[in-house]
C-alpha cells in the first residue's frame, strides 16, 4: 500500500514518542477533527453508521494499521495502533471502537487465512473499502467462550455453518465475517476460525439493537443456516480458533483500552475548558481548590492508564510470555478510569454535561460498554489472579 505519510527516522521527540509516532498521532488527530468531530454528535443521535468517513480513515492506513505490508496493510506495531485509536477516540469512541474492531479482525483474517483468502479479501479489508465483523458470542456464550454452539461441519470442498451470534459489531453493514464455530468436541479445543462472506446465502441478520451508546455502529445477533463455506476459507487448521481469537483479543483489548483513553483526554479537555469559562459565586471555576483536585486526579489516573497500555502494547510487539496478562491489567485499569474520568467531567460541567448540546455524555456512554466488551473486566480480573497464583513469572 502507498504510504500516505512520509515517515522519517525514528528518533525521540519531547513527548517520548518517535517522529514516527508523532506523525502518525498528528495525522489522527487531524482527521478525527476534520472528519468525525463534525459529524459525531449527529452519527450519535440518528444511529448513522458512517462508512464514508471510515473509508477516508482507510486511505490514510488505519483501517489495517498492523496488517502486514504484504497483505496491503500498514505494517505497523501495536503501540503506534494505539495511539492512533486514541486520538480518534478523543472525538468519536464508537466510531473509532469500531475501527478498533476491524483492524482486529482484519489482522486475524490476514495473519491466518490462506494465500487465496489473504489475497482476495486483504487489500480491501486494510484500506477500508470492506469492512469487518468479528463472530464470537453467542447468546448463550459470551465469557464463557469456550462454550460456543454455533457448529461447523466438513462437507467435500465445503464446511455447513449452523449457529447464531449475538451482540456483533457491524453486523448488516460489514463484508467480512471472522467467525468462531465449532468443528471437534467440547472445550476450546474444538473450536475453529472461518473467514465468513458476510452475504452467503443462509446468514440472516437481526434487528439493530437500541443501544446506551455505540450509536454509530449498528449492533445486532446473526444467525448461520446451513451456510456452505469454502474449506479454504478455514483460518489457520482445525482447533486453532480459540486460541486464535484468544490472540485477536489481547490486541482487541489493547485497541478497546486506547478508546478509553481517548474518550478520557476528551473529557478532560472539555473540563479545563469549561473550567477557565464558567464562572460561579463571582469567580471562575477553575479558581475552586476542590475542582484543582479532581481535574488533577482525573489527569493523574489518564496518565497512569496511558502508561499501562503502551506498556502492554509493547508486550505484544515484543513477544513477551505475559503480554495476556499485561494486556487484561491495562484493559481493566483503563477502561474502569476512562469511564470514571468521564464521569468526574460531567460533573464539573453540572447541569451543561448531560445535555446533548455538549460532547460529555455522548463520551461517557460510548466509554461505558468498554468495561463489558471484549472480556467483561471482572474476567480480566480472573486472567490476573490465574497469572498470579499459576506462574512463578514475576509481572516486571
Amino acid at each position: 500500500m502507498a504510504a500516505v505519510i512520509d515517515w522519517q527516522a525514528a528518533s525521540v521527540v519531547p513527548t517520548g514518542l518517535s517522529e514516527e509516532q508523532a506523525a502518525y498521532r498528528d495525522a489522527a488527530r487531524d482527521f478525527a477533527q476534520a472528519r468525525l468531530a463534525p459529524h459525531a454528535a449527529q452519527w450519535d443521535a440518528q444511529g448513522i453508521f458512517p462508512r464514508e468517513a471510515i473509508a477516508q480513515a482507510g486511505e490514510l492506513g488505519f483501517c489495517g494499521l498492523y496488517v502486514d505490508e504484504a497483505a496491503g496493510g500498514s505494517g505497523l506495531s501495536r503501540l503506534d495502533a494505539a495511539i492512533v485509536f486514541e486520538e480518534l477516540a478523543a472525538v468519536d469512541p464508537s466510531t473509532a471502537a469500531f475501527i478498533s474492531i476491524h483492524n482486529m479482525a482484519t489482522w486475524m483474517l490476514t495473519a491466518h487465512a490462506s494465500d487465496a483468502v489473504r489475497e482476495e479479501w486483504g487489500p480491501a479489508l486494510a484500506s477500508g473499502r470492506s469492512l469487518a465483523s468479528y463472530c464470537l458470542t453467542e447468546p448463550g456464550a459470551g465469557s464463557d467462550a469456550a462454550s460456543l454452539k454455533t457448529r461447523a461441519v466438513r462437507d467435500g470442498e465445503d464446511y455447513v455453518l449452523n449457529g447464531a451470534k449475538a451482540f456483533i459489531s457491524g453486523a448488516g453493514a460489514t463484508d467480512m465475517l471472522v467467525v468462531m464455530a465449532r468443528t471437534g468436541g467440547d472445550g476450546a479445543r474444538g473450536i475453529s476460525a472461518f473467514a465468513v462472506a458476510a452475504d452467503s446465502a443462509g446468514i440472516a441478520y437481526g434487528r439493530k439493537e437500541e443501544k446506551m451508546g455505540w450509536n454509530s455502529q449498528p449492533t445486532r445477533g446473526i444467525s448461520f443456516e446451513n451456510v456452505r463455506v469454502p474449506a479454504r476459507n478455514l483460518l489457520g487448521r482445525e482447533g486453532d480458533g480459540f486460541k486464535i481469537a484468544m490472540k485477536g483479543l489481547d490486541g482487541g483489548r489493547i485497541n478497546i483500552a486506547s478508546c478509553s483513553l481517548g474518550a478520557a483526554q476528551g473529557a478532560l479537555d472539555a473540563a479545563r475548558r469549561y473550567m477557565g469559562e464558567r464562572r460561579q459565586f463571582g469567580k471562575k471555576l477553575a479558581e475552586f481548590q476542590a475542582l484543582q483536585f479532581k481535574l488533577a486526579d482525573m489527569a493523574t489516573q489518564l496518565i497512569a492508564s496511558r502508561q499501562m497500555v503502551h506498556t502492554a502494547a509493547r508486550k505484544i510487539d515484543a513477544g513477551s510470555s505475559d503480554a495476556t496478562v499485561w494486556c487484561a491489567m491495562a484493559k481493566r485499569f483503563a477502561t474502569d478510569a476512562g469511564f470514571a474520568v468521564c464521569n468526574d467531567a460531567l460533573q464539573i460541567h453540572g447541569g451543561y454535561g448531560y445535555i446533548r448540546e455538549y460532547p460529555i455524555e455522548r463520551l461517557l456512554r460510548d466509554c461505558r460498554v468498554h468495561q463489558i466488551l471484549e472480556g467483561t473486566n471482572e474476567i480480566m480480573r480472573v486472567i490476573i489472579a490465574r497469572h498470579l497464583l499459576n506462574s512463578d513469572e514475576e509481572l516486571r
